[in-house]
């Protein structure tokens, strides 16, 4: 009996400090921020227009390809990775499957706007500017054209890692992705990217291991509700490839998560079956005791 006593007091405490003090400690640690948005309502984006991607494919000729690589269509990176790195900062990505992984709203956004759609403009103060210059002089429609024919040329499926690739490798590595064989690392030299962001952004192969798959959906919709002032820029990634980018980080750094969790049915079975054979042991010794 006394030791039942004993029991329901540590119970008791250890109850009050899980459900008392821990969440009280969690919401200091980790405010609470918003839920992702994935309908990226606060910009200014196509705002019902539909566009032709007939006309598009004019306006991106003339006015992208002098940056950017549209490999899909046949038009080639105008430098490679390191001159362009060199030049802007950071590689301009090929737009081949933009308009596959990137919302239409935030992408129609983006060009009208690159600084503020990903929330930077605090990056580009005293006279710094965003390396895409802003196409907000343009007309509505005609970036509706853009948007439409973006996504009339992107493939209609994607691998996990091929989203990864496109959305996140451009300043990003992930090392263990083909364990050190070096095709994933970030495309953008670290000098470069240092220097455009301020700091190396982190290898991001055991990424979801630190953090949470929920924490990783905020950050990657919305990076300044958990950090502010950074320079990571709002993706403006759809739900679907937000999802597989983070399949693709964990399927590299949490490989055996399915097998690691399907042990917890049985490890607790054990315990409790072990905790039932304690305690026989500790009836029979006490009965030979008294």
């Amino acid at each position: 009996m006394r030791e039942i006593k004993i029991l329901a007091i540590v119970v008791f405490f250890t109850g009050l400090l899980y459900w008392g003090v821990e969440p009280f400690a969690h919401t200091k640690l980790h405010p609470h921020v918003e839920a992702p948005d994935y309908t990226f309502k606060d910009v200014d984006g196509l705002n019902g227009l539909t566009g032709d991607a007939t006309k598009g494919a004019e306006s991106v000729a003339s006015n992208c390809t002098a940056c950017h690589s549209i490999t899909a269509v046949g038009f080639p990176p105008v430098m490679d990775d390191a001159t362009s790195a060199a030049s802007y900062g950071v590689v301009p990505p090929d737009l081949s499957t933009a308009g596959k992984i990137y919302n239409a709203d935030y992408l129609a956004a983006f060009i009208k706007d690159p600084a503020t759609a990903a929330k930077t403009s605090h990056k580009f103060e005293d006279g710094a500017s965003h390396p895409m210059p802003a196409y907000n002089w343009m007309e509505p429609q005609e970036i509706a054209d853009i948007v439409a024919y973006l996504q009339s040329i992107a493939p209609k499926e994607m691998t996990s890692k091929e989203v990864y690739t496109d959305a996140c490798q451009r300043c990003h590595s992930i090392k263990y992705g083909d364990f050190y064989g070096g095709s994933m690392a970030a495309k953008t030299p670290d000098e470069n990217i240092k220097s455009y962001m301020g700091v190396i952004p982190p290898d991001l192969s055991q990424m979801i291991r630190s953090r949470s798959e929920g924490y990783l959906h905020e950050f990657i919709n919305n990076p300044q509700k958990h950090l502010e002032g950074t320079a990571m820029p709002r993706v403006g990634l759809t739900l679907e490839s937000e999802d597989k980018v983070i399949d693709y980080l964990t399927e590299v750094g949490d490989s055996k998560k399915e097998q690691r969790e399907s042990l917890g049915g049985p490890f607790l079975g054990y315990l409790v079956i072990f905790a039932i054979f304690a305690w026989l042991w500790k009836a029979k010794i006490w009965r030979q005791v008294h």
